[in-house]
């Protein structure tokens, strides 16, 4: 935590993953990775033993930027232990909860010795709160030009709301954005039939697309949803009909849609509402998407019970399996092995003063133990 690896920066905060994973027999591998465009992003990918199932945990070590230092109570990169808590930026997303899988798992070899029947393995990037270009994507990618296999996969990202135990991540709504131009004629505010103002177009095309909803969700997933991020016109003045009006918008979907289904049912509801032509020139509007990943869901079964069985082997009861939240790195895993989410406790991921509970850490070390026992037993 004390290595600033804000995205896209290492910082040396996989040298350090290294220097605790060599020493218990891992083989590492750091896997850097770029195209134009785009910054350099380090990875690292560690494995322990080379048969039999392999176990994958994966997570990030970059953080989001700590912000205004003056709204911080610590240092934000100085992993302050005080009042019961561990203090800094990545406590909560999520470099704390990759030291407990380090924890857990030194403590399961120590325990079992080497031949335990399988592989333990790590996909550690360093591009998750970027774009996600250069880091687990490529990896994964280079994974499969190796042949080597993924049996199933833990993604440590923050996924509890309060405490450590309460929820796991069995998959995700899929995220997409849409960009919207709607092109009209500038004039006079005092001669509107001389012009053709395009935000009196865009209005009731976003009111079209958040009036009725576009789906009910179903079992595991709430109700799509679409948000209006922005609207602007960039006019500093009162008496001009502006020429375009943009808006911004994003949509959560469930696997009731894909991408696909949910930019027709867009494009549908707009063109309904675009109106006719002006008689002052061609109205027209440009649409675009920008897809961030598909919903996906990891049937409950094998690994969502070996899961729920570790959580309560340490706090007594099961966790709720949940779709909740926003996006991760399981969004390219899920095609390559069974994914589940479970880490930290989110409420302070990137806020000022994130932090993570010291008795959360103990649980989590305890329940990742717990996923090593089962799934190798």
């Amino acid at each position: 935590m004390r290595c600033p690896s804000v995205t896209p920066v290492d910082a040396g905060a996989l040298d350090v993953m290294e220097g605790a994973l060599k020493p218990l027999g891992f083989d590492c591998t750091r896997l850097p990775f770029e195209e134009p465009g785009t910054e350099r992003v380090d990875n690292l990918y560690a494995r322990f033993g080379t048969g039999g199932r392999n176990f994958c945990y994966a997570g990030h070590t970059d953080v989001v930027p700590p912000g205004d230092l003056a709204r911080w109570s610590v240092d934000p990169f100085g992993a302050v232990v005080k009042d019961g808590y561990l203090w800094g930026r990545g406590a909560s997303d999520m470099k704390a909860a990759i030291a407990c899988f380090v924890s857990a798992t030194r403590s399961f070899l120590k325990d079992r010795g080497p031949d335990f029947g399988g592989s333990i393995s790590y996909l550690i990037t360093g591009d998750e709160e970027g774009p996600s270009v250069n880091g687990t994507k490529k990896v994964l990618d280079w994974l499969k030009q190796k042949n080597e296999q993924l049996d199933i996969c833990i993604v440590g990202e923050p996924s509890n709301p309060d405490t450590v135990g309460e929820m796991a991540k069995i998959g995700r709504r899929g995220a997409m954005t849409g960009y919207l131009t709607v092109h009209g004629v500038q004039g006079h505010t005092a001669y509107p039939q001389l012009a053709d103002n395009p935000l009196h177009r865009l209005v009731p095309m976003m009111q079209a697309l958040i009036s009725e909803p576009i789906d009910q969700g179903n079992a595991h997933f709430q109700p799509t949803t679409l948000q209006i991020a922005t609207m602007d016109v960039g006019n500093p003045v009162s008496n001009v009909i502006p020429g375009a009006a943009k808006a911004v918008f994003n949509i959560r979907f469930s696997s009731e849609q894909t991408s696909k289904s949910v930019e027709a049912w867009v494009r549908q509801r707009l063109d309904k509402a675009f109106g006719p032509q002006g008689h002052n020139g061609p109205a027209r509007y440009d649409l675009s998407f920008n897809v961030s990943g598909e919903s996906f869901l990891t049937q409950p079964g094998p690994l969502s019970k070996m899961v729920c069985e570790a959580v309560e082997g340490v706090t007594g009861k099961p966790p709720e399996l949940s779709t909740t939240g926003g996006t991760s790195d399981a969004r390219f895993i899920k095609s390559h092995c069974p994914v589940c989410e479970f880490g930290m406790t989110n409420a302070t991921a990137h806020k000022f003063d994130e932090r993570c509970s010291l008795d959360d850490m103990a649980r989590l070390v305890g329940i990742y133990r717990g996923m090593l026992d089962r799934y190798f037993a």
